[in-house]
């Protein structure tokens, strides 16, 4: 990361820690995500478990995070772009915590899916995931770089998970009156599909925070 020489070298090793800590974090939430689409695909239920146990040493770094961006607040007292980088990370974290909560959420909900025998529809899934993997990973680089303008990309792509998701929504519905049979599995995969459109809202978030980060400012512009 960018960030500005200071005469103790120490504050700038201090900073840059907390930024490899995000990184590790998101690292972390992206191997997540793989897994939750080798759960999708094949209906793993030991996976879905191994998902749920990894997501306390996601809840662990963003506590490391917390006290390390405390620590520094206290004993650094940053201003301009140093605060904003250490007030950057705090917020990140969160939402990745929440992102990692929600991979957690799509794994139990396969679990009791797979109680309803082998899952049908994930193709659409597939790509929904695939898409907001992607740009995690992306907003994850933009962070690394300070890039704005691929933060700015990022944010706009938010605008496609919401149509793939709402046309999955739609097609799950055509599947339900088709056939009432499919109404329970068709619930839990729209919750599965909920919670991975939320993931994209947070990493829009994630955007804005780069921006903020680089500039002081917030986008003029607002998302539909």
């Amino acid at each position: 990361m960018l960030i500005t020489d200071h005469i103790v070298k120490s504050y700038d090793d201090e900073l840059n820690q907390l930024t490899a800590m995000i990184l590790e974090m998101g690292q972390l939430l992206e191997e997540q995500l793989e897994k939750v689409l080798e759960c999708l695909s094949k209906g793993d239920n030991q996976l879905a478990q191994e998902i749920v146990a990894k997501d306390i040493e996601v809840d662990r770094l963003e506590n490391k995070i917390d006290t390390r961006a405390v620590r520094l607040l206290a004993l650094r007292q940053p201003v301009a772009s140093d605060l904003r980088n250490v007030v950057a990370a705090l917020k990140i974290s969160t939402h990745l915590e929440r992102m990692a909560d929600y991979a957690v959420n799509v794994s139990r909900r396969v679990i009791a899916l797979n109680q309803m025998g082998p899952i049908k529809y994930v193709s659409s899934m597939t790509r929904l995931v695939r898409l907001v993997q992607e740009m995690i990973r992306d907003v994850l680089k933009a962070y690394a770089q300070l890039d704005d303008k691929a933060a700015h990309a990022i944010w706009k792509r938010d605008e496609e998970v919401d149509e793939l998701y709402n046309g999955f929504v739609r097609e799950l519905l055509t599947y339900m009156m088709e056939d009432p049979r499919n109404i329970s599995p068709c619930i839990h995969i729209l919750f599965i599909a909920k919670n991975i459109e939320r993931m994209g809202d947070h990493v829009t978030n994630i955007a804005e925070h780069i921006h903020y980060l680089v500039h002081g400012t917030l986008w003029a512009e607002s998302r539909r």
